[in-house]
């Protein structure tokens, strides 16, 4: 995966709210394919209180709410908040929404039943986030951070489109990932989860040449961290570039859905300590 470290200090220079137009419209969410794993292993609860952090265009609070959950989420772009609440409306959700940050969101102790971080971690200070999210959880509540991540493999459409936005933006530290997250298991243990468990899968996504250069141009490497300017003429090459060399309209672009899913409150795991001043049968 790319460097989560260097990845967060890129991160200090990136305003995804003005991306909201492009993020809304072409930017792939998380597919039915991911809610429906969740929901076969008991993630999804109807009925339960959830908290989605770093939520930008509601992709998972979304699939949430539809699920009959009860879903607050919270991002530090209100442009983004905005386009999510209008893809709630067109989808019949209801979702609320609130400005906050993932290490500070303002809500109280013991106030949710699951919590997710979509497409996010890497963002936050993930030791304060983690803390945040287990004070937030009722004992045991269930935290899932979640990926879902384009694949870069050699001589693809998304190498190639990683090569040109390093050429306009060396800094960017996104390239190269490979959606898996190893470090993210050592933030949930440190904050005190337990039970983690991580699982993925591969898809294919199917993107126009129109759509994929507007889901670029949402990605952090560009429009949220370019001038104008740049983002115009890159956008242009990167349409030159697909039509010449890659003519398949659309394109299957592969990408890997992982998650770590972990619990709280259960501080010796599956199986508590026995009482040693009880009696023994023997």
């Amino acid at each position: 995966m790319s460097d989560p470290d260097a990845l967060r200090a890129f991160g200090h220079s990136v305003d995804f709210g003005r991306t909201a137009y492009d993020y809304s419209t072409h930017r792939a969410g998380f597919p039915p394919e991911f809610f429906a794993a969740l929901a076969a292993r008991g993630c999804l609860k109807p009925g339960q209180t959830a908290i989605d952090l770093g939520t930008g265009t509601g992709t998972i609070a979304r699939g949430l709410a539809q699920a009959g959950l009860l879903v607050t989420a919270l991002d530090i772009a209100p442009d983004l908040l905005t386009a999510a609440a209008a893809l709630d409306a067109d989808a019949g959700a209801q979702v609320a929404y609130k400005t906050a940050s993932a290490e500070a969101t303002g809500l109280p102790d013991t106030c949710a039943d699951l919590l997710t971080a979509g497409q996010c971690w890497h963002w936050f200070d993930r030791a304060q986030a983690a803390d945040e999210a287990h004070r937030l959880l009722r004992p045991g509540g269930r935290i899932v951070i979640a990926h879902f991540d384009w694949l870069p493999q050699p001589g693809s459409l998304v190498a190639a489109t990683e090569a040109l936005i390093l050429r306009y933006n060396p800094d960017w530290a996104g390239a190269g990932g490979s959606g898996l997250y190893p470090e993210w298991l050592t933030d949930l243990a440190n904050a005190g989860f337990t039970d983690i468990e991580t699982a993925s899968f591969d898809i294919s996504h199917p993107y126009s040449h129109a759509a994929w250069r507007g889901r670029i141009r949402a990605s952090a490497g560009v429009a949220a961290s370019l001038s104008p300017e740049a983002v115009t003429e890159f956008d242009a090459e990167l349409a030159a570039m697909m039509e010449c060399f890659f003519k398949d309209d659309p394109a299957l672009i592969p990408h890997r859905i992982w998650w770590v899913t972990a619990l709280k409150g259960r501080a010796y795991g599956k199986t508590p300590p026995q009482d040693s001043s009880a009696p023994t049968q023997k």
